[in-house]
């Protein structure tokens, strides 16, 4: 039995939708026959394109509001609406929170936490005013549910993208749905700079239930049913996207004894 999810017609814009985890939910809303606008602060060298249907791309820093204005003005102006957000830009190095500067901590949760809730805010202006309202996605990490030592305020933001889909979820009903999803260990072209070399990947791919890190399309495909009908009675929600969890510590402890 398959189950096929058809977007022709819907208009999702997809932040950071140029690489890793973003290029897979870009890939997934082409292949179901959406219309993709992508966002970052530069264009990727060659704009993702699946089965001869192509992403757009506009240029924005999604931490300036003007830029976020534009961005959605410049989506509603080519295609006259807009269906689907996935709050997808974001991310950290690894800092020590003892010493770190104040100025990088604003830098993080305003690319991983605020940033959103402005390019929410807009969105949501315009489903507001379609018949078919709308769906927004923030692409939240386990770290936002667990501690995230080295990227602590990257994990009160992915944190923060949790609760802010709740609230938004009450506040923007019925119209527009709000939903996060809570992304597990993802294998990313960048993964060898917080997973190590391919031995490395592979011990730390044991640790999850599943027995692998995840993909970009597997979050690709979750937000695909999220922004679906197949959805149509879920908001408000934080899905766990992680193979299952970590495998606990105390399982390796006790065998070590």
């Amino acid at each position: 039995m398959s189950v096929s999810i058809d977007m022709t017609g819907c208009v999702a814009i997809v932040t950071g939708g140029g690489r890793g985890v973003g290029l897979g939910i870009t890939q997934a809303f082409l292949e179901a026959g959406a219309e993709v606008v992508i966002c970052g602060r530069n264009e990727p060298d060659a704009l993702p394109s699946v089965a001869g249907r192509t992403a757009v791309f506009v240029a924005a820093d999604v931490r300036e509001v003007e830029q976020i204005q534009n961005a959605v003005k410049f989506t509603t102006d080519r295609f006259g609406r807009l269906d689907t957000l996935i709050n997808n830009a974001g991310g950290s190095p690894a800092v020590d929170a003892a010493t770190v500067s104040p100025r990088f901590s604003d830098k993080i949760l305003a690319l991983n936490l605020t940033a959103a809730l402005h390019f929410a805010q807009a969105a949501n202006a315009v489903m507001q005013t379609q018949d078919s309202g709308g769906s927004i996605i923030n692409i939240s990490s386990v770290s936002g549910m667990r501690p995230s030592p080295g990227t602590a305020a990257y994990g009160a933001a992915k944190a923060g993208l949790i609760s802010l889909a709740q609230s938004l979820a009450v506040e923007w009903a019925p119209k527009v749905r709000v939903n996060a999803v809570a992304a597990g260990m993802i294998l990313t072209e960048l993964a060898d700079l917080h997973y190590g070399d391919e031995a490395s990947i592979a011990r730390i791919s044991k640790t999850v239930p599943l027995g692998r890190l995840g993909e970009p399309r597997d979050i690709g495909d979750t937000c695909l049913f999220l922004a679906s009908p197949l959805a149509r009675y879920v908001s408000g929600a934080n899905l766990l996207v992680h193979g299952g969890g970590e495998r606990p510590a105390f399982k390796d402890a006790n065998e070590n004894d």
